[in-house]
């Protein structure tokens, strides 16, 4: 793997943990696997009784993207709903070069893995989890 992909603000990310851990009574929880690599993804999050995130937290056996990804997506998911974390995801699609557009931040920090096809999965799996916790 190219050292040109894990840049200093992706590492910065990853070594923040940002919502590392469990939550101790979450509304909801999920889990998501990448057979592909092996990174697994369990994501807990407290709502209120308008579905949006008052508290989120996760846990991540995996590559130092989706440690990063998980981070930058705990760093702004607070207060938002279903609809608010679709557009987050947007945002990283866009970084990561599947969606056309600027990335807003945290996500531009994941630019270096357009060139890296087979690692996108991993920046995704964090929302594939949260999305999964928001039904």
């Amino acid at each position: 793997m190219s050292d040109q992909l894990y840049q200093d603000r992706i590492v910065a990310l990853a070594k923040a943990k940002t919502g590392a851990g469990k939550l101790a009574a979450p509304t909801k929880s999920a889990r998501r696997d990448n057979p592909l690599c092996g990174d697994r993804v369990t994501i807990d999050v407290r709502l209120d009784d308008n579905g949006r995130i008052v508290e989120i937290a996760h846990q991540v056996r995996g590559c130092l993207l989706c440690q990063a990804s998980a981070s930058a997506l705990a760093c702004v998911a607070t207060g938002r709903d279903r609809a608010g974390i679709a557009a987050l995801r947007h945002d990283a699609e866009r970084a990561i070069g599947r969606t056309p557009g600027d990335p807003g931040e945290p996500f531009a920090a994941f630019a270096p893995v357009k060139s890296h096809k087979s690692r996108q999965e991993c920046v995704l799996l964090p929302f594939e989890a949260l999305a999964d916790a928001l039904r």
